[in-house]
C-alpha cells in the first residue's frame, strides 16, 4: 500500500496541450519557425524545455536558452490558462486526501508556473508539497525534481512512496531514486515508451489510476 504519491503535472494531472502548442510557437516565431501543426510540439509536453529545444530544432544551448524566455513570455500570461484538469481528478485527489495518503507535486514546469496552475484550478490544497524545476535550468531533470521533493517532504520510506506520469522521464527520474512508477496512457506518452522504461503499473483512464492506488 501506497501512503506517498508524487503525481507529474502536465499530462497527468491537466491537459495543457493548448498552452504549451501556443507558447511553443510563439516562441519558434521568434527564431522565424513557423509551426503549421501544433500537434507537431506535443513531444515538447514533459521533458525539461531546454533540452526539447536542443534536440528537437537542434538549438546551441545559447537559443535553447533565449527560446525558453519568449516561451515563458507567453505562458506566464496566457498560456498557463489554456489547459484543463483531467476528468475524474478532483474526485481522485479527494478520496486519496481522505484515505490519508501525503501527496505531492514533481514536475519539470517551473515551480512558481505550477503553483500558479494548481491554484487556478483549485487543486492545490490537495497537496502537501509543490515540487517543480527552478527557472535558472539548474534543476530541471525529472529525476533531480523528484529527489528534491522527496527531501523537502521527508519522505524516509521509499518501499510505500511511488511516482505518477505519463512519459517515460517520469518512470526513469522514479527509478533513480528509488521509486515505483505508474505510467498513465490518457496523457501525451504510450505504452510502449512507459512499459520500456519500467513502470510497475499501467493505467488507462484516471478510474484505474484510483484502483490501483487504494486497492
Amino acid at each position: 500500500m501506497y501512503q506517498t504519491i508524487l503525481f507529474d503535472l502536465d499530462g497527468t494531472l491537466t491537459n495543457p496541450a493548448l498552452g504549451i502548442t501556443n507558447s511553443l510557437a510563439y516562441a519558434l516565431e521568434k527564431f522565424n519557425i513557423e509551426v503549421t501543426d501544433k500537434k507537431d510540439l506535443y513531444r515538447f509536453i514533459g521533458p525539461p524545455l531546454q533540452d526539447s529545444f536542443e534536440n528537437f530544432y537542434h538549438f546551441s544551448k545559447e537559443d535553447s536558452l533565449k527560446a525558453v524566455d519568449f516561451y515563458r513570455d507567453y505562458f506566464r500570461h496566457k498560456g498557463l490558462y489554456e489547459n484543463e484538469v483531467y476528468q475524474g481528478i478532483p474526485d481522485l485527489l479527494e478520496k486519496l486526501k481522505n484515505h490519508e495518503k501525503q501527496l505531492l507535486i514533481a514536475t519539470s514546469k517551473p515551480e512558481e508556473f505550477a503553483i500558479q496552475i494548481l491554484k487556478y484550478f483549485k487543486l492545490f490544497d490537495y497537496f502537501d508539497l509543490v515540487a517543480g524545476a527552478s527557472m535558472d535550468g539548474s534543476r530541471r531533470l525529472k529525476g533531480d525534481v523528484i529527489a528534491h521533493a522527496l527531501t523537502s517532504a521527508q519522505v524516509s520510506d521509499l518501499s510505500a512512496t511511488i511516482m505518477i506520469g505519463d512519459r517515460d522521464h517520469d518512470v526513469i527520474g522514479a527509478k533513480e531514486n528509488g521509486l515505483d512508477a505508474i505510467g498513465v496512457l490518457y496523457g501525451f506518452g504510450n505504452r510502449e515508451e512507459l512499459e520500456k522504461a519500467g513502470a510497475r503499473y499501467i493505467a488507462t483512464r484516471v478510474e484505474e489510476l484510483k484502483e490501483i492506488l487504494l486497492r
